[in-house]
């Protein structure tokens, strides 16, 4: 029994709370700061322990931005004093506008211009499936052929007019048909939506009237609806929001052209507006623009193409420690140039036209630099893009009975298939490293969760960036690579020195 006794504080001490501990902990220290030794110490962990809580590293951020900016300053003049200064600007009108080795015709300028094309058949089929002139089956057949034939243009013109167009020009040309390949896929679904709805409701109301109206019911229901008209001219004259736009007051080429000029893929009928344009934003806007455009610009002339040109040789020869330095070199530039174009489209560009049309919803992008994983990275980094992958090809396929993985793999698909468009078109080099890129985010993301379930999530971010600063580098590398041995012959590769 004295055994057993003198163990029982033993347990119970063990077998006390966090709290209590804690007390002890506190009356420990009261003590001690009376003994007459003046202590200093405490229980605390390091500022780096995950344990301590401490989380303000704004100073080491602001060491990493200034590191960062002397580098690239020190790059910058090493560049400089290579090869002089490359930028000119006068050249990107020439290079937009598809005239290329001294010739007369500006091929991109007038695809821009046939782009209305497809736009006003498109208008035109949608009328006439209003007015049931087409019958629905038809209609959609009509829009698909116009859509198809869209999409087929610029890789049909860009490989008949082989010499006449300029690298740019040919990219900036496919960009604006597979976005207006995504504004008039939502346009054809969303009307289809509203007239498969308008048509149930007049066939609904008609029975309904045939069985239960009479003549009293119509001469009440006509001063109702003259009741209601009165209203609504009051509303407008007292300054009140307008009624809605219904199907098929909509299909008017004003209300197509402002969805094509709208900063969305998704088409309404009523979009959230804005009351008036802040002047001071929009100058913002502009400058940011106009001032964005011209460093994307030097930085693409001075940096990039060394840089890529460079990287020819050993990448050819497979010479994995030089290939890879020249990988390292390149992702610098291409990452900045990157990061200048996200911040130039999604937040200058879009902001500047959802300003000038009073459109409301100016959610762009989301946190995507916090992203753990890729699949997060991928839903905030191009909100518009995701926004209509989401409403008009996931929804739909699940809607179908499909399952999840399928719809996803879907989504997946046609976005490799655009990315392949964009590149491999312009370049006249039909390679599937664009497309196999996209399908490989597939098992990347899974990775990626993995990564972020068993390290945390700081880790998670760290693949996300790590996938971002080095695939896209070695992605033009290939392509570079492809595209001179293709149009120029395996025999100019000799012609290129390793700088």
């Amino acid at each position: 029994m004295t055994e057993h006794e003198n163990e029982a504080p033993v347990r119970n001490r063990r077998a006390k709370s966090v709290t209590r501990a804690e007390e002890i902990q506190k009356a420990e220290l009261r003590v001690r700061k009376s003994q007459p030794d003046k202590p200093c110490h405490q229980p605390r962990d390091s500022l780096f322990s995950w344990s301590s809580g401490f989380d303000n590293f704004t100073g080491f951020v602001n060491w990493g931005f200034l590191l960062l900016g002397i580098g690239g300053i020190r790059l910058l003049l090493e560049n400089f004093i290579k090869y002089g200064i490359r930028v000119d600007p006068r050249q990107w009108f020439l290079f937009l506008s598809g005239k290329n080795d001294g010739g007369e015709e500006h091929p991109s300028i007038l695809l821009i211009f046939y782009s209305t094309v497809p736009v006003v058949l498109c208008l035109l089929i949608e009328k006439g499936l209003a007015v049931e002139i087409i019958a629905h089956g038809p209609g959609m057949v009509f829009h698909v052929v116009n859509l198809i034939v869209m999409v087929l243009m610029p890789m049909v013109v860009i490989h008949v007019k082989d010499s006449g167009f300029s690298l740019i020009g040919a990219m900036y040309v496919c960009m604006l048909y597979a976005i207006l390949f995504l504004k008039l896929w939502s346009y054809v679904q969303v009307n289809m939506w509203c007239r498969l709805s308008s048509r149930r409701k007049s066939t609904s109301q008609g029975r309904m009237r045939r069985q239960s109206l009479s003549c009293n019911n119509l001469q009440s229901s006509e001063v109702k609806q003259n009741g209601n008209a009165t209203a609504d001219a009051r509303d407008e004259k007292e300054g009140r929001s307008p009624a809605l736009v219904q199907y098929p007051d909509n299909l008017t080429l004003g209300d197509l052209y402002y969805y094509i000029l709208a900063p969305t893929l998704c088409y309404e009928l009523n979009f959230p507006r804005t009351q008036r344009i802040r002047k001071r934003f929009l100058i913002k806007r502009i400058l940011e623009v106009l001032v964005g455009c011209q460093v994307v610009m030097s930085l693409f002339q001075q940096w990039m193409v060394p840089s890529v040109k460079n990287s020819l040789i050993p990448f050819s020869n497979m010479d994995v420690a030089k290939a890879s330095e020249r990988l390292l070199k390149l992702a610098i530039p291409n990452h900045l140039m990157w990061l200048c174009f996200f911040y130039l489209v999604f937040h200058s560009y879009l902001n500047l036209m959802g300003e000038l049309l009073h459109f409301a919803d100016r959610n762009f992008y989301g946190d995507w630099w916090n992203s753990n994983n890729i699949d997060t990275f991928w839903r905030s980094w191009n909100i518009p893009v995701h926004r209509w992958a989401i409403r008009h090809l996931y929804i739909p396929i699940v809607g179908m009975g499909y399952g999840k993985s399928t719809a996803s793999i879907t989504v997946f698909f046609i976005s490799a298939f655009f990315h392949e468009y964009l590149v491999s078109v312009p370049l006249k080099t039909f390679k599937i490293w664009a497309f196999m890129g996209m399908m490989g985010q597939i098992p990347l993301s899974a990775l990626s969760k993995i990564v972020e379930k068993r390290c945390g999530a700081r880790w998670g971010n760290i693949v996300v960036w790590s996938s971002l600063i080095i695939g896209q580098p070695l992605c033009i590398m290939m392509y570079y690579h492809d595209y001179v041995v293709t149009h120029f012959g395996e025999t100019l590769l000799e012609d290129y020195s390793i700088v």
